[in-house]
This record gives C-alpha cells, sequence and structure tokens, in this order.
C-alpha cells in the first residue's frame, strides 16, 4: 500500500508470452497489492507463464475483443478488489515497470488523480526507437488536441497511466470505444470533469517483441483522435451532448 491506499496493476495482455515475465519481475511487488492480467484473446501461452509466475487474478477473453475492451475488463476487475490506485502497464515491456512507485506516490500523496509516463517529456523518444512517422503524428495530433481541449500535455497517446479509483468511477469509461482510441477518450472525459494530469518522464522502448499497429490501424486511430476532439468541443459548447460525457 501507499499511504493506506491499495495498488494494484493490470496488465492488458495479448499474445504476451514472450515479454511478461521480464516485465512482471520489474513489478515492485512490495509497494503492489494486487497484480491483474487480462489475455485479450491471444494465440500464445500468456496465461499459462501468468500463472507460473504467481498472478493470482487472471481472466482470458474467449475470442479478441479489442484493446478497449481489455482495459475495461482490467478496470471492472480492479475496482471490484477495492483498489484505490489503478496502474496500467502493458506486459510487452515497452514501458518500464520501475516508474511505478514514482506514479503511485503522486496519487497516493493527493497531488494529482491521474499520472500518465510520457514518452516525449525528456527528448528520448527517437532515441527509444519510436518511428519517425509515429513520433511526427503523436507531435501533431497532441498539439491539435491541446489547443481544443485546452490542456497542456506532452502527449495523450501513452499506453502507460495510474487512476485514483475516483477517476474510474466518475467517467463512464464502460461506454468508451473497445479498440485503441479507448485510450484516448478515457482522457478526453478526464479533461471535460476537469481533473488535473501529471506527467513523469518514461523511456521510450521500440523492439522486435514489443506491441505496435499497423499503419492502417494509425490511420484509423489518427481520424479516431480528430473524432473524438471534435464531439468534446461539441459538448462542451452544448451544441451536441454525447452519452460519453454524462
Amino acid at each position: 500500500m501507499l499511504n493506506g491506499l491499495k495498488v494494484v496493476v493490470v496488465l492488458p495482455a495479448y499474445n504476451a508470452a514472450a515479454t511478461l515475465e521480464k516485465t512482471y519481475r520489474e513489478i515492485p511487488l512490495d509497494l503492489v497489492d494486487d497484480v491483474i492480467l487480462v489475455e485479450d484473446g491471444g494465440q500464445d501461452n500468456t496465461v499459462e507463464v501468468a500463472r507460473r509466475l504467481g498472478i493470482r487474478h487472471i481472466r482470458r477473453h474467449p475470442r479478441n475483443l479489442g484493446y478497449g475492451a481489455n482495459q475495461k475488463t482490467c478496470y471492472r476487475l480492479a475496482l471490484d478488489l477495492g483498489a484505490d490506485i489503478i496502474i496500467m502497464l502493458h506486459p510487452d515491456y515497452q514501458y518500464t515497470p520501475k516508474l511505478i512507485p514514482a506514479m503511485g506516490h503522486l496519487i497516493a500523496s493527493g497531488l494529482y488523480p491521474v499520472v500518465l509516463g510520457s514518452r516525449i517529456l525528456g527528448n528520448g523518444a527517437l532515441k527509444g526507437g519510436m518511428p519517425l512517422v509515429k513520433y511526427l503524428a503523436n507531435r501533431f495530433l497532441t498539439l491539435v488536441q491541446n489547443l481544443f481541449l485546452g490542456a497542456k500535455l506532452s502527449e495523450y497517446h501513452t499506453g502507460y497511466r495510474a487512476y485514483h479509483r475516483k477517476v474510474l468511477e466518475d467517467i463512464r469509461f464502460h461506454e468508451n470505444s473497445d479498440d485503441f482510441i479507448f485510450d484516448n477518450e478515457v482522457l478526453s472525459q478526464i479533461i471535460m470533469k476537469g481533473y488535473p494530469i501529471a506527467e513523469i518522464t518514461c523511456p521510450t522502448r521500440y523492439a522486435a517483441d514489443s506491441s505496435s499497429i499497423s499503419l492502417s490501424r494509425s490511420v484509423v486511430y489518427g481520424l479516431g483522435v480528430v473524432r473524438v476532439t471534435a464531439q468534446h468541443m461539441l459538448h462542451r459548447w452544448g451544441l451536441v451532448r454525447h452519452h460519453r460525457y454524462g
């Protein structure tokens, strides 16, 4: 626990058998109360590896439901376990588990209810192997959303996130997409609610065993970001109400 708050790490997995053990071994289990793994209908032995490692809370989707659907299951399970601080960590080792204490403490101290691990802060994204096209797209989309959403984030597209339970209980994350745009929709909801967001520098690691979406899926994601931004603005202006924001 941190300051009496229960910390739960959720691992949204999809064919992560090759990297799961490396990721899990670096989780600071002296601070983390529980670890949840949800396998989203992959074809490898991720679940067997998780059991061998001693992960107690494992859920397997019978088929691939999508990255957003995976997170929905993760968060519901974490809230049901009584988590006060929920930290999402990808089990493909793209993000280092060594930042869990820092992210958790920012929430446990009462300073921030949301913390993002940013690959852009510190100028290490390209050095860490982020493809130039993805880097430029990240910077452009982030600029657009900062302008229209009124936030000042270094990136909206990181998959390394920590939330206080009150945030997940307050937003309608269950009404978001089951696909990759889920992450962007969550941040839009959080900004709409007025929760402050902290960012912490996160080393970037792109390798052959790291998960990544194709160019065509990236284009779909980019268009989705534009859609979310437009919906956010229309709702805020009272022109078109959207159920995502309540």
